[in-house]
C-alpha cells in the first residue's frame, strides 16, 4: 500500500504542479494513533514547487488522490504539514485475502541463480562444553540463516571447530594424569561436559604449583608460571601432536570425538544445525601454504628472523604476524586457511562470520587480507558482530569452572516452563507427554525469544525469571496467543467454517484494519531484518503483532459473532495472525505449540 500510495502522489504532483519528483522524495509512514487514517504522506518537499501553502498542497493532493483512486483512498485530513489517508476498507479486505492465498507469505524463494550465503556460527573449543555465550552465538547465527534464506539466498551454515592447540593438551594430559580411564560411559557423563572437569582439574593443579614455586623457590609469578611442570608437559604434548606423535593423536580423537557426541546433543536440544563442519587441524596448514604463496607473490614479507607479516599501513591500520619465527600458524592464518576449503567448497557471494565484538579488529584485517589474496568476498565479508551475554550473578570464567553451561540453562527453563505453565493452570487437560513436550518448547522459546529480541550489538544480561512470564514481550506470551488462536480455529472447524475468501465489502473495526496492516508489513520486515542481520527486527514486529491481536481478542467476539460474513472475515484475520506469527517465530528458531 506504502508503494501504491507513492506512485500516486507522484502523479498527483506531476498533473497538479507539472514538477517531476523521484519516488524516494515521496514520504509514505504509518499516521499516529491521535489522529484519524493509516498512512500519512509528508507534503514539505512539494510545498516550494507547488508555491502554495502546505495545508493548500495538502489538500490538493488528498483531493486528487481520492478521485483518482476511489478503489483505496476512501477519505482524508491535512494536519499542518502532514496529509492523512483513510484507506478504503474494501482494499484491507482484499489485502487479507491475498495474504490468505499467499503460501510462504513474507519469503523470497531462493531460484537456481540466486546468490550463496556463507554463515559461519558456534566456533567451540573441543576443551570444554557450550556455555551461555555460546547459546547467544548459536540462536544468533541460525536465526540469522533463516531470515537470509526467506530473503532469497541460498544460505550454507558452517561451523569452524577449534580441535588444536595448548587448551586442548591441558586437558588431554589431566586426562591422563588423574582420569584413572574415565569415560562419559563409565561416568555417566556427557562427553564434553567430561573433558570440560579435567580441563578445570588441570587449572586447579597448574595454579597449585604456580602457587609452590613462588612459596617454596621464591620465583616471581610470571616465572612459576612457566617453569610450572603441568604446562611444560602440556606445551610438549603440544610438541608431539604438531610432529604426529601416535599416541598423543590417539588420545586427541579419543577425547575429541567424546565431545562432539556432546556437542551434538546441544545443538540439538537448542534446535540449530548445520550443513558443513570444518576443523581447525585440516585448516591451518592449508593456511600456512596459503600464506607461503601470498608472500612469493610480493603480498606479504618476511622478516630476517623468518617471521612472516602483512603491512596494513597503507590501509591505516598496524603490521600483523601471520608465520612466527618457527613457521608455525597463527589464528589468522587459520581463518585463511578455512577460507581456502571453504572457497574451494562452495561458489561463496557473501561470507558471515557470527563472532563477538572482542573480535572486530581480527576481521577488519582478514578481510584486508583476503581481499589481498585474491577471495572475490573477502572485501565485502560481514562480521556478525554481537554484545556479551551475562546471567545476574555477573561475567563467566570456564578455567574457573564457574561458567553457566548451555545444557543446564536450558534444562533449568524446560523445568521452569514446567512449574510455571501448571502454577497458572495452563496444562490441566494435557497428559504427561503433551506437558514434556510443551514445557520443552516454551522453556526453549523462552530462551530464545528473550536472547534474540535484544538489538545483537548491545551486550545483555540474561534474567532467567524475567524470560517465562506469560505477560509482555516474552515467548511464552506469543506461544500462548498462538495456542488461542489454533484453539480458536479448531472451535470454528467444529461450526463448519474454515479460514477463506471474505467478502471484500464487509464493514471492518479499527482495530481489525490494523491488525491488517500489521500482517501487510511483515514481508517489509523479513526484508529489514535481512538488509540488517537482526533477529530483533522480528522478535519486536511479532510481539507487536501479538500484542495487538490480545487487544482484538478481547474487544471483540469471534465465534459468537451473528453476522456471518464478520464472522468469517474474524476466523480468516485470526487464522492469517496465527501463520505469520508461526512463519516469524520459526525464522526465530522458536517453535509454537498447538496447544497449552
Amino acid at each position: 500500500m506504502e508503494a501504491l500510495l507513492a506512485k500516486g502522489v507522484q502523479a498527483a504532483v506531476k498533473a497538479l504542479y507539472g514538477a517531476d519528483v523521484e519516488i524516494n522524495q515521496v514520504q509514505v509512514q504509518k499516521t499516529k494513533k491521535e489522529f484519524e487514517g493509516h498512512l500519512t504522506v509528508v507534503i514539505f518537499p512539494f510545498v516550494k514547487m507547488a508555491r502554495k501553502s502546505p495545508e493548500q498542497v495538502g489538500q490538493e493532493l488528498g483531493a486528487y488522490l481520492q478521485e483518482q483512486h476511489p478503489e483505496y483512498v476512501a477519505g482524508y485530513n491535512v494536519i499542518k504539514g502532514f496529509l492523512n489517508i483513510v484507506i478504503a476498507e474494501s482494499y484491507w479486505n482484499t489485502r487479507l485475502n491475498t495474504i490468505t492465498q499467499t503460501e510462504n507469505y513474507g519469503h523470497r524463494q531462493a531460484n537456481e541463480q540466486a546468490p550463496l550465503m556463507m554463515v559461519e556460527y558456534s566456533s567451540p573449543n573441543t576443551n570444554k562444553p557450550l556455555h551461555l555465550g555460546h547459546i547467544r552465538n548459536n540462536l544468533l547465527g541460525y536465526s540469522i540463516s533463516e531470515i537470509q534464506k526467506a530473503n532469497g539466498w541460498k544460505v550454507v551454515k558452517t561451523n569452524i571447530v577449534n580441535d588444536r592447540g595448548i587448551h586442548i593438551c591441558k586437558s588431554m594430559l589431566a586426562w591422563k594424569l588423574f582420569g584413572n580411564n574415565e569415560t562419559p560411559a563409565s561416568s555417566g557423563k556427557k562427553g564434553d561436559h567430561l573433558v570440560g572437569d579435567y580441563y578445570v582439574k588441570f587449572d586447579v593443579e597448574y595454579k597449585k604449583q604456580v602457587r609452590q614455586l613462588m612459596e617454596e623457590q621464591h620465583m616471581d609469578e610470571e616465572t612459576a608460571k612457566r617453569e610450572a611442570p603441568l604446562m611444560k608437559e602440556a606445551q610438549a604434548m603440544l610438541l608431539k601432536w604438531e610432529q604426529g606423535d601416535e599416541e598423543v593423536r590417539e588420545l586427541w580423537k579419543t577425547m575429541n570425538q567424546w565431545v562432539y557426541e556432546g556437542f551434538d546433543a546441544t545443538y540439538k536440544l537448542l534446535g540449530v544445525d548445520f550443513d558443513k563442519i570444518y576443523y581447525e587441524s585440516d585448516t591451518y596448514l592449508i593456511g600456512k601454504a596459503k600464506v607461503e604463496e601470498g608472500l612469493k607473490n610480493g603480498v606479504f614479507y618476511q622478516r630476517e628472523d623468518g617471521s612472516v607479516w602483512a603491512d596494513l599501513k597503507p590501509e591505516g591500520l598496524d603490521e600483523k604476524l601471520l608465520l612466527r619465527t618457527d613457521g608455525t600458524s597463527v589464528y589468522m592464518t587459520q581463518d585463511i586457511g578455512t577460507a581456502k576449503l571453504r572457497f574451494d567448497d562452495y561458489p561463496i557471494d557473501k561470507m558471515v562470520y557470527v563472532v563477538g565484538n572482542e573480535q572486530n579488529y581480527h576481521f577488519q584485517v582478514l578481510s584486508i587480507l583476503l581481499d589481498k589474496l585474491g577471495f572475490k568476498w573477502g572485501k565485502e565479508l560481514v562480521h556478525f558482530s554481537y554484545g556479551m551475554v551475562e546471567l545476574p550473578e555477573g561475567k563467566m570464567k570456564s578455567r574457573e569452572g564457574t561458567v553457566v553451561d548451555a545444557d543446564d540453562l536450558a534444562q533449568d527453563m524446560i523445568d521452569t516452563a514446567r512449574e510455571t505453565t501448571q502454577e497458572l493452570g495452563k496444562l490441566e487437560e494435557c497428559s504427561e507427554q503433551e506437558i514434556a513436550e510443551v514445557s520443552r518448547v516454551v522453556g526453549l522459546g523462552a530462551l530464545k525469544y528473550f536472547i534474540l529480541k535484544v538489538d545483537p550489538r548491545k551486550n545483555m544480561l540474561f534474567n532467567p525469571k524475567e524470560s517465562i512470564d506469560f505477560n509482555g514481550n516474552t515467548g511464552p506470551f506469543i506461544q500462548y496467543t498462538y495456542a488461542r488462536i489454533r484453539s480458536v480455529l479448531r472451535k470454528a472447524e467444529t461450526q463448519g467454517i474454515k479460514a477463506g475468501q471474505v467478502d471484500v465489502n464487509v464493514p471492518l473495526k479499527e482495530k481489525e484494519i490494523q491488525l491488517i496492516q500489521l500482517l501487510g508489513n511483515y514481508p517489509e520486515v523479513v526484508r529489514e531484518a535481512g538488509t540488517e542481520f537482526s533477529p530483533a527486527v522480528i522478535a519486536n514486529y511479532t510481539y507487536d503483532l501479538v500484542k495487538e491481536y490480545n487487544q482484538f481478542y478481547h474487544d471483540y467476539t469471534i465465534l459468537g459473532e451473528t453476522d456471518e460474513a464478520v464472522k468469517q472475515m474474524r476466523i480468516t484475520l485470526s487464522a492469517n495472525v496465527a501463520k505469520v506469527i508461526k512463519s516469524a517465530m520459526g525464522l526465530l528458531g522458536i517453535e509454537v505449540p498447538e496447544r497449552m
